[in-house]
C-alpha cells in the first residue's frame, strides 16, 4: 500500500516568483518529498510525499529556514475595510501590528493612497468586530462601505469633498492668525531701508513685553485648535506605542507653545530683563507649522484625489437606470433593481445596462470602453452585449445574463481597485523603513537637542530650535506616498489602454521579463480559420469551383468547411442544391451538385479514391510549406482545384514581435500545431523559439524548462488551455475580448486582442518603476539631507541653522512633490 500523499499548504511572505523557487529547492531536500511546486498567485505550496517520512513539522521548520511560513490550507475570508485618520505609512505599520497580533490572521495589507486594508482572516477563530475593535483602538477609524460599489463610490467622493473643505477651512482659519501673529513676532526684528516692521506701541516688544507675549498667546490658540487632529491623532498614537507623522508635528509645536507659555508666565511673574524676553517666544514657529502642514495636508488630499481618477472614469461609465419590459409595460429601472432573466429594451444612443443576449431587434455596438476597438460591432439575435457599451443605430430587446457585480464592467472595476490596493514589493521597503522611522526621529530629535544642551554649550532656547526642527522635517508620508501613488496612476493608465494589472507586484516584475512565450492560435493568429488561396486545374474556372465548394460545405460543421462557407458568403457566390451529401470522417465529404459527383477533402481522401493531384502537386507542397491546409476538390474523379484554408496571423503581432525585440526580449512560441505549420507562422513574424506539437497539458513544462535556464518568462495566451502556463510564469498574460476578464491564473488581463499591448504593458511597468525610484530617491534624499541640517551640522561649519518654519514648508513640500511626481505618469502613451 502506497504511502504517497498529496497536499497543498500556504506559504506567506512570499513576494515574487524567485522566492517560490526558494521554497521548492529547500522543500525538494527533504528526503521522502516526490514532487513539489509553487503557484504564486495562490501563494500555495502543492506537494506530494510520503506521509511515514514527512511530517508536516519537518515541511513547517524546512520552509520556516528558507525565510518563510508555512500553514495549513485554512479557508481565509477576505475582507476589506476603508479606514479613516491615517496620516502616513507609520499609520499603515501601526494597523498591520496591531490586527497581526490576533489569533486568526493570514495577512493584511494597509494602503495609505488608498485609505484601505485588505485583510485575510479564518473566520472560525475570528469575528469581524474584533478586527474592527483593533483597528479603532489603536487611534483609526472604520468607515462604513456600501454593498452597492456605485454607492459607495459616491459615499468615498462626498466624504473626501467634506474632509477637503474641512482641511481648507481650517488652514483658512490658520493662516488668518498666522500672518498677523508672524508680523507681530517677527517685524520688530525684521530689518529694513526704514528700519524694523511699525508695531502698535501698546504691543511693543521691548516697552510693552508683556503684552507683546499675550497678543501672540491670543493669536496662537485658535491655529493650535485648527490643528486639534495633529495633537489628537499624534498622542493616541504615541500611548499606543505607534508614533507616527502627527505624533511629531504634535510635540514639535506643542513643545514651542510650553517653552513660550512659560517665558509668559516669566514676563509676568518675575522680574525678567523685558529686552531679553521676547526673544524666548516661540509661538509663531507653532502657528506657522501647523499652518503650513494643513496647507500641505490639503494640497496631497486634492493631489490624492486624482490618482483614483481612473476608477472613477470606469464608474462613470455604466448607465444608473434600464428599461425593463414587465407585464408588457416598459419600466424605467434602477440599475440596482435589474436581474437575471429580465428583459431589456435598448433605445439608439442609449448605454446597455447590464451584460446580456440580444433576443430581438439588430443593431451596432460602440464597445470601445471595453475592447479599445473604435468601430462599432454588429449585434443579431443570439448576440451577446456588455453593459457599458453604447447602442448607436438600432432598437434591441434582450435578455440579462448578468447583473451586479458579475457583469464585465463591474469585474473590471473590481481588478483595477484591487490592483491599486496591493503592494508592490518594493513598497514594503519603504513600509520597513517608515515602522522604524518616526520612533528614530524622535530619539535623534532628543539627543540633537541635549548635545547642544551640554557638549555644545548652547542655550535652552537653541536646543528646542534643533529639537523642532528635526521633529517638523522629519516627515515619512513622503516615503509612505512614493509607491501606492505611482502604483495607483500606472495601474489606471493602464486600465484606460485597455491593460488590467492584477496588482503593485504584476505592474513592478513586468520590467524584468527577458523572454515572452506566445500561444500559436488566436494570440499570434486570428484563431478563425480563413482562405487563403484558391489554385484550380486548366479549364475550371475559379467562382464556379468557390460556389461548388461552399455549397457542399454548407451542411458540415468542420471549422475548415465553416471558413469556406464564410468565404463563399462574403464573394457572394450564391450557393447551389446539393443533391446527396456524404461525411466521411478524418477525410472529408462527398456530394452531388449540378449532376455531378464532388469530392472534397484532404489528401488521404484523393490518395483513397486515387486521384493524381498532376500539376496541382507541386502547387500542393508549397501551400503546406507556408503553414496553410490544402482542401482538395474533385469533380467526376478528376482533380479540379485546391482551396487552401489558414488560421491568418493577426495585422499587430509582427509589429508586436518587432518592438519586443527592439526592447532586447526574447520571443517564443508554443504551440499544438506540426512544425512545418509552426515554422511558417514564425519565419512570418519573426518567432526566435518554436516549441510545436506541445500538447495543452505541457505547456506548463515548457515555460518552466525556459525558468531553469534562468530567464524571466512572461506567457500570452487566452487564459482557458493555457491556465497552467500562465500559473507558471513569471508573468501570465491572458488575452481577454473584455467579456472574460477575470482569469485567475493570469497577472495581467488584455482586453483587446491588439498584441502591441504586450510592449505597452512592460513599457507601462518600466516607466512606472522609473517613477517609484525617482519618488523613492527624494523622499530618502530628503530625509537624509534634511535630518543633519536641522540637527544644526551645517552650523557647527559657521553654516545657518534651520528654522522650524521652513523645516514645516519643507516637509509639506516633499509630500505634494511626491505625488506631483506620480501623477506625471498619466502623460503616459501605450504603442501604436
Amino acid at each position: 500500500m502506497s504511502n504517497i500523499v498529496k497536499k497543498s499548504y500556504k506559504v506567506t511572505g512570499m513576494t515574487c516568483s524567485s522566492c517560490g523557487k526558494a521554497v521548492e529547492r529547500a522543500v525538494k531536500k527533504i528526503d521522502g518529498v516526490v514532487n513539489q511546486s509553487i503557484n504564486m498567485a495562490t501563494e500555495k505550496l502543492h506537494i506530494e510525499y510520503d506521509n511515514q517520512k514527512v511530517k508536516f513539522e519537518d515541511l513547517e521548520k524546512t520552509v520556516k529556514k528558507a525565510g518563510f511560513n508555512l500553514l495549513e490550507d485554512v479557508k481565509y475570508s477576505k475582507i476589506e475595510f476603508k479606514i479613516g485618520g491615517m496620516s502616513c505609512a507609520s499609520c499603515a505599520k501601526a494597523i498591520e501590528r496591531a490586527v497581526n497580533k490576533l489569533d486568526g490572521i493570514d495577512s493584511i495589507s494597509v494602503n495609505v493612497a488608498t485609505e484601505r486594508a485588505t485583510i485575510n482572516y479564518d473566520q472560525s477563530k475570528l469575528k469581524l468586530t474584533q478586527i474592527r475593535n483593533v483597528i479603532e483602538k489603536a487611534g483609526y477609524k472604520v468607515l462604513e462601505k456600501s454593498e452597492n460599489r456605485n454607492a459607495s463610490v459616491d459615499e468615498d467622493k462626498i466624504r473626501k469633498e467634506k474632509e477637503m473643505k474641512t482641511l481648507f477651512t481650517k488652514f483658512l482659519v490658520a493662516v488668518a492668525f498666522s500672518i498677523p501673529l508672524f508680523y507681530i513676532a517677527m517685524g520688530p526684528m525684521v530689518p529694513s531701508p526704514i528700519g524694523p516692521w511699525p508695531v502698535p506701541e501698546i504691543i511693543d516688544p521691548v516697552t510693552s513685553t508683556l503684552n507683546y507675549a499675550l497678543i501672540q498667546l491670543v493669536l496662537v490658540t485658535p491655529v493650535m485648535i485648527a490643528g486639534n487632529k495633529f495633537y489628537t491623532n499624534g498622542f493616541k498614537a504615541l500611548i499606543n506605542k505607534s508614533p507616527n507623522m502627527d505624533s511629531l508635528v504634535a510635540i514639535g509645536t506643542l513643545s514651542a507653545f510650553l517653552y513660550s507659555a512659560y517665558t509668559t508666565f516669566q514676563i509676568a511673574t518675575t522680574d525678567m530683563v523685558q529686552s531679553h524676553g521676547h526673544h524666548q517666544l516661540y509661538y509663531e514657529s507653532a502657528g506657522i507649522i501647523i499652518a503650513l502642514i494643513l496647507l500641505g495636508k490639503y494640497l496631497e488630499s486634492r493631489s490624492k484625489g486624482k490618482t483614483s481618477e481612473a476608477i472613477k472614469k470606469l464608474m462613470g461609465l455604466q448607465p444608473k437606470t434600464a428599461i425593463v419590459v414587465k407585464d408588457g409595460r416598459e419600466i424605467e429601472t434602477p440599475i440596482e433593481e435589474v436581474e437575471v432573466g429580465d428583459i431589456i429594451i435598448v433605445k439608439p444612443g442609449s448605454k446597455i445596462p447590464v451584460d446580456g443576449i440580444v433576443i430581438e431587434g439588430h443593431t451596432s455596438v460602440d464597445e470601445s470602453m471595453l475592447t479599445g476597438e473604435s468601430i462599432p460591432v454588429e449585434k443579431n439575435i443570439g448576440s451577446k452585449v456588455t453593459g457599458a457599451s453604447i447602442n448607436k443605430n438600432g432598437s434591441i430587446k434582450f435578455k440579462a445574463e448578468k447583473v451586479g457585480s458579475d457583469t464585465a464592467l463591474s469585474q473590471i472595476i473590481k481588478l483595477v481597485e484591487d490592483a491599486q490596493g496591493k503592494k508592490a514589493p518594493i513598497a514594503k521597503l519603504a513600509d520597513t523603513v517608515s515602522g522604524y522611522f518616526v520612533p528614530t526621529v524622535i530619539v535623534i530629535s532628543i539627543v540633537s537637542a541635549l548635545l547642544w544642551l551640554t557638549v555644545g554649550g548652547k542655550g535652552l532656547e537653541f536646543a528646542l530650535v534643533i529639537f523642532i526642527s528635526v521633529l517638523v522635517i522629519a516627515c515619512p508620508c513622503a516615503l509612505g506616498l512614493a509607491t501606492p501613488t505611482a502604483i495607483m496612476v500606472g495601474t489606471g493608465k493602464g486600465a484606460e489602454n485597455g491593460i488590467l494589472i492584477k496588482g503593485g507586484e504584476a505592474l513592478e516584475l513586468s520590467h524584468k521579463i527577458d523572454t515572452i512565450i506566445f500561444d500559436k492560435t488566436g494570440t499570434i493568429t486570428e484563431g478563425k480559420p480563413q482562405v487563403t488561396d484558391i489554385v484550380v486545374s486548366k479549364n475550371v474556372d475559379k467562382d464556379y469551383l468557390l460556389k461548388i465548394a461552399s455549397s457542399a460545405e454548407k451542411g458540415s460543421e468542420h471549422p475548415l468547411g465553416e471558413a469556406i462557407v464564410r468565404f463563399g458568403e462574403e464573394k457572394n457566390t450564391g450557393f447551389m442544391t446539393v443533391e446527396k451529401f456524404k461525411a466521411i470522417p478524418g477525410h472529408g465529404i462527398e456530394v452531388t451538385i449540378d449532376s455531378r459527383n464532388v469530392l472534397l477533402g484532404n489528401k488521404k481522401l484523393m490518395d483513397d479514391r486515387k486521384i493524381s493531384l498532376g500539376d496541382l502537386s507541386k502547387k500542393s507542397d508549397e501551400l503546406a510549406i507556408q503553414g496553410k491546409t490544402p482542401m482538395y476538390i474533385a469533380m467526376e474523379n478528376e482533380i479540379s482545384g485546391i482551396i487552401a484554408v489558414a488560421d491568418v496571423v493577426k495585422e499587430s503581432s509582427k509589429r508586436a514581435i518587432e518592438k519586443l525585440h527592439s526592447m532586447g526580449i526574447q520571443v517564443a512560441m508554443v504551440t499544438g500545431d506540426n512544425k512545418k505549420t509552426a515554422n511558417a507562422i514564425a519565419k512570418e513574424v519573426g518567432i526566435d523559439i518554436v516549441l510545436a506539437e506541445v500538447l495543452p497539458q505541457d505547456k506548463s513544462n515548457e515555460v518552466k524548462k525556459l525558468q531553469e535556464q534562468g530567464k524571466f518568462v512572461a506567457m500570452v495566451g487566452d487564459g482557458i488551455n493555457d491556465a497552467p502556463a500562465l500559473a507558471q510564469a513569471n508573468i501570465g498574460i491572458a488575452i481577454g475580448s473584455g467579456t472574460d476578464v477575470a482569469m485567475e491564473s493570469a497577472d495581467i488581463v488584455l482586453m483587446r486582442s491588439d498584441l502591441m499591448d504586450v510592449p505597452t504593458a512592460i513599457k507601462l511597468s518600466k516607466e512606472t518603476m522609473k517613477n517609484i525610484k525617482q519618488n523613492l530617491f527624494w523622499a530618502f534624499g530628503y530625509n537624509t539631507v534634511g535630518i543633519p541640517v536641522a540637527a544644526g551640522v551645517l552650523y557647527i561649519f559657521g553654516g545657518p541653522l534651520l528654522n522650524p518654519m521652513i523645516a514645516a514648508a519643507a516637509m509639506s513640500l516633499s509630500s505634494v512633490s511626491v505625488i506631483t511626481n506620480a501623477l506625471r505618469l498619466k502623460g503616459f502613451k501605450a504603442y501604436k
